[in-house]
This record gives structure tokens, sequence and C-alpha cells, in this order.
């Protein structure tokens, strides 16, 4: 997407394994030369990339770039899951958003804890009976997905089907991902149906169902079926890398995982700095020019795309001291992991949480947890961050 930018500039070519596996070096490089570039990757095309802190914030809260893909070329009909408040602007994002936060509250998902705590317990109960396993496998990936579609009430959803939605989705290839999206509008048109005629139930699809504002105001079919998506998908994959991540930077870094061991209560420091050193969303989804305008000193025209690196942004000198050193108990500067601005990630408590109870349980539980000889394998792509595999021994 975009176009090619003037005065003519070759566009920085970001892929490959060595680039999967260690983006940082190559951010490194272009924010060396400046906040913003001209880039192209085989799953976004090419794009204007913002890889300075700064810059991030200011892009991520500037609402002349717009969310709606609409505002590039006309995409058809959409399928209901397109239909949240990742892909709106206001007025609808806002109202959207409104209506969502009156349900899904921080008392929601404080109360999630003993129920995160059992399912990683009996987790970790399977994984340990052998002497090594792989963490997403065994850890990292079912807990976010049992804990989601509890707090949804999604009633056994298949954990292969459900992986694979998730990794479609995510793969930037629009056929794979449209596949999964329609598939998955779907099935959650059929379930918010099944909901609607069945008992009152306490879960959170069933109140964004029943919820209204004081003005009466509710979220319509397609809305629902929007949100829903949003949720399991966001709610899902920050986790499973967040937890990944986490554990592999201090398996990579003994002296951090030895002040964590000592002393567990800076967990909180400790998920904080997992979160800018290494974080589970390595850049934004689109944002598009609604009209001229420029970050960090570089000229967007209308209708170019940009996307905001996460990554990089939480990497910068100019925002934090000695950016590639890991350390738990470096003070809180703002990273910005999970976005900033409007869209900044509704689930974010969620998966602090889960990291919180998963991270400390497994380190209490396995003295000796190490690396596998096997090295981690890495998603391909620049929008999710993390390990399709992480073999440990415990």
């Amino acid at each position: 997407m975009g176009r090619t930018p003037e005065p003519a500039e070759a566009p920085v070519e970001l892929g490959g394994a060595e680039f999967a596996a260690d983006p940082y070096a190559t951010y490194e490089r272009l924010r060396a030369k400046g906040p913003v570039h001209w880039v192209r990757a085989a799953e976004v095309g090419e794009t204007w990339l913002v890889v300075g802190h700064e810059a991030a914030r200011e892009a991520l809260a500037d609402g002349r770039l717009s969310k709606d893909r609409s505002v590039m070329a006309d995409r058809g009909d959409e399928p209901p899951a397109r239909a949240n408040m990742l892909n709106s602007d206001p007025p609808l994002h806002p109202r959207l958003r409104r209506l969502v936060a009156r349900e899904f509250t921080t008392r929601r998902v404080a109360a999630l804890r003993p129920r995160v705590q059992r399912i990683t317990d009996e987790l970790l109960d399977a994984a340990m009976s052998r002497p090594s396993a792989d963490l997403v496998e065994a850890l990292a990936f079912p807990l976010p997905m049992n804990v989601i579609c509890e707090l949804l009430g999604v009633p056994d959803l298949d954990r292969e089907t459900f992986r694979n939605w998730s990794n479609d989705f995510i793969t930037g290839d629009p056929h794979t991902e449209r596949t999964a999206i329609g598939a998955m509008s779907v099935y959650l048109a059929e379930l918010i149906e099944a909901k609607r005629a069945g008992a009152p139930a306490d879960d959170l699809l069933s109140a964004l169902i029943r919820t209204r504002d004081e003005d009466g105001d509710k979220l319509s079919a397609d809305e629902l079926v929007g949100m829903a998506f949003l949720l399991l998908i966001a709610g899902h994959e920050t986790t499973v890398n967040l937890i990944t991540n986490g554990v592999l930077a201090l398996l990579r870094h003994p002296d951090q995982l030895a002040a964590l061991r000592a002393d567990p209560g800076l967990i909180d420091g400790a998920v904080e700095e997992m979160l800018r050193y290494d974080g589970p969303v390595e850049t934004t989804t689109w944002r598009f020019a609604r009209e001229p305008l420029t970050i960090g000193g570089t000229h967007i025209a209308r209708g170019d795309s940009v996307l905001v690196s996460l990554a990089a942004a939480d990497r910068d000198p100019q925002r934090f001291p000695e950016p590639d050193t890991f350390d738990i108990l470096r003070p809180p500067q703002g990273n910005i992991a999970f976005g900033h601005g409007i869209h900044y990630c509704l689930g974010a408590p969620l998966a602090r949480l889960e990291a919180k109870v998963a991270i400390p349980t497994l380190l209490a539980r396995a003295p000796g947890l190490t690396l596998a000889a096997e090295p981690p394998a890495w998603r391909q792509g620049l929008i999710v961050r993390g390990p399709t595999t992480l073999h440990v021994r415990f």
C-alpha cells in the first residue's frame, strides 16, 4: 500500500528470518537516519514506517491518520468482524469504546485472577510431568485462549481451529486474512444469536448484548461480532507473546532472572520492562493519511499508508537510556507497547494480569528452568512479535 514518496526514495527492505529473530539492529540503523522511513516488506508492500519514540506518539495521537481502511480504497463488502474499534475513527470509535468499557471493566478483569492462577497451575502440572516442553504450546498459547474464551463465554472453541484463524489473521496475506475473518464472523454471529435466545448469563459477551448507555444506545449485531472478534484475537495474541518474550528475555539475562527469583515483588516492573524491551506487538495495524501532514519532519501525502513500529520506538535512546539493556529495575518511562491515544489497547490490563500470574508461577515451580538447545523459531511479519516455539527444560 502507499505510494512512491517525493523526492523518490528507494524503500528499505525489511523481512527474512534474520530480521524476524532480531529486528532491533535494523531499527537502530533507521532511527540514526531519522524517525520516519519509506519501507517495503512482503506482507505490507510499501509504506511509511515510524521508528522514533516521539514521532510514534505523535502519529498514534494524530486524528489526521485514519484507521478506516475505506480512506485508501473501496474495500467492498467487509465481514461483520471488521466493525470494531480497531478499524474505526471518531465519532464511531469513542461510541464503540464507551459501550464496551461499560462491561469490560478493571473489576471484571481483576476478578479473573483466581481463574488465571488455576489454569496456569493445571497447564504446568501437565507440562512438568516431562523434563522439557515447548513453552508456547504448553503455557503461553493455551492460558490466554482459555481465559479469553471463558471471559467472553465462548463454549469449547476448538483449539486448533482458533489457532488457525488467529494465525491466518496476522499473516498479512489478504486472502488468508479475509478467509479467517469470514469464518470467525459466521461462528460469532451464530454464538451471539444463541446467547440472545438462551437464559441470561454472566459472561462478557452476554453483558455486551444487554448493555445500553444513558441514551439507550446499544451495539448492533455486526458491532457485537466485531467486538467479540477483536477481543478474541487481541486478547489472545498479546498475552501469548508477552509471556513467551518475557520468559525468553529472563532466560537470556541470568542476572535479571536471579533478581526476580530473589524478589518476586519486582514482577510489576519486570513486566513493564518485558513490554518495552521486546513487546508482543512489533508494529501497529494500518493508518491512512486523510490529508497531507508531517510526522517527524517527513511529509506524508494524502492517502499514504503509515505503520508505527512500537518495538523500534521503545528502544529509542532519546527516550530510554541504554535501550538495548534488559533491566527489570528500570524506572517507569512510559513504554508504548500497547499503543497510545484513543486506540490504546483496551485489553492491556488483562494481558498484564496473565503475565504477572503466569511468569512468577513458572519461576517458582521450575527453579532449574533453562533454554533447551533448540533455538526459538520466530514469527515472520511486521505486526506480531514472538517465537512460534520456545523449547525449555524444567
